[in-house]
Parts: structure tokens; C-alpha cells; sequence
């Protein structure tokens, strides 16, 4: 399994666009991926609603974790997505 960390840059945090955002690129990476907040159960990074219940803020360090042929490079990918400010 392969796992990646990522503080998240967007100034309202992981909620609204910046959810919808992250959600679609997690969505149509096309394997399972999950991501979590430390103390927290891991959710499905497809899911906006999902992704909204994290609580993620501006600063936290997230942690997403997939399987499969291309993981690396979608968790890569998706780490630099939630290192920039989704809301502009």
C-alpha cells in the first residue's frame, strides 16, 4: 500500500470547492484511494461529503493511502493538489 502525507494549503481548508476539487482528481484516478486526518478513520478521497466530515483546515497534515498498479503517482499527484490553494 502505498501512502503519502500532505499539509493542505486551501485557506478555507478541505470544504467546498477545495473538497470538490481534491474528490474528482481522487475520483477519476481510477483506484481506490483514502485519505485521514491523524485521529481519524480513513474516508473514501472520492466522496466529497467524505472528504467535507474530515474537519481537514488550513495547515493540517493529511495522509492518503491507495493500492494498486499506478498508486504512487495518483497519491504523488493528489499530495501536490492538496499542497495549493484550491479555492481561487
Amino acid at each position: 500500500m502505498a501512502q503519502r502525507s500532505a499539509v493542505v494549503a486551501s485557506k478555507v481548508g478541505l470544504h467546498a470547492r477545495p473538497a470538490a476539487v481534491f474528490s474528482k482528481a481522487a475520483a477519476e484516478s481510477g483506484i481506490p484511494v483514502k485519505i485521514s486526518k491523524r485521529g481519524a478513520e480513513p474516508v473514501d478521497a472520492g466522496s466529497v461529503l467524505a472528504v467535507m466530515t474530515l474537519g481537514a483546515d488550513q495547515g493540517d497534515e493529511v495522509t492518503l493511502t491507495a493500492e494498486g498498479a499506478d498508486a504512487e503517482k495518483v497519491l504523488d499527484e493528489l499530495a501536490e493538489l492538496i499542497s495549493k490553494d484550491l479555492d481561487t
